[in-house]
């Protein structure tokens, strides 16, 4: 769903090189900084990665008033104009980014049945004292069909913690589906040309990733 309150958006360096890996790491950075700026609560799931500390893609969830407008000012091409931060000789300064709006209609329906979750609960921590959280109320959740794992500690009861984890794991999914249609598409190298032949819709520029346009 994407409405004032709530909206989603797919960040993707699409078959880019590690340069726009690392651009996805700063778009995110960005996007964070104006969400906490605006009032506007900051969420990511990412990629799964295992050797590389820039996420290839990732899925931000924005909430709150005004979250429409600030999804609307990052959807289309971004461009980062910089010299390669691994490969100093490098010609190429260009770099391109997606960041598609993802609504509803467009989100996967997992197998969330009972069957293909394993829920396990753990105590919370949390400040000290007389406040610490002594109930088990962390939830862990798995979806035994492809491993992934959600957990949330940020809401005192269990039954609250568990919503936020399964629609964490909804997120991861639907992540999951995304990365495997970029790969697709990657294998015809349509993606990754779309990005470059459109109209950066934002610009920016150097390792301080200061925006031009």
């Amino acid at each position: 769903m994407t409405t004032d309150s709530q909206s989603r958006l797919l960040v993707t360096s699409g078959d880019g090189p590690r340069e726009c890996r690392r651009a996805v790491t700063h778009i995110l950075r960005r996007i964070e900084m104006e969400a906490n700026k605006a009032g506007i609560r900051f969420r990511a799931e990412l990629a799964d990665e295992t050797n590389d500390k820039d996420p290839s893609s990732a899925f931000v969830t924005l909430t709150g008033a005004g979250s429409g407008t600030l999804s609307m000012s990052w959807t289309g091409t971004v461009q980062w104009t910089c010299k390669s931060p691994f490969h100093p000789h490098h010609k190429r300064q260009n770099w391109f980014i997606g960041v598609f709006a993802v609504g509803t209609a467009t989100r996967p329906v997992p197998d969330l049945e009972a069957s293909a979750l394993k829920t396990e609960t753990f105590r919370s921590g949390g400040p000290g004292g007389q406040h610490q959280n002594t109930t088990d109320s962390g939830v862990r959740i798995t979806h035994l069909p492809t491993g992934l794992t959600a957990t949330s500690t940020d809401e005192r009861s269990q039954h609250r913690n568990r919503q936020v984890a399964l629609e964490r794991l909804k997120s991861k999914l639907f992540l999951k589906r995304e990365e495997g249609l970029a790969r697709e598409k990657s294998a015809q190298n349509q993606l990754h040309k779309q990005l470059e032949r459109g109209n950066p819709l934002r610009v920016f520029k150097g390792e301080r990733f200061t925006e031009l346009r």
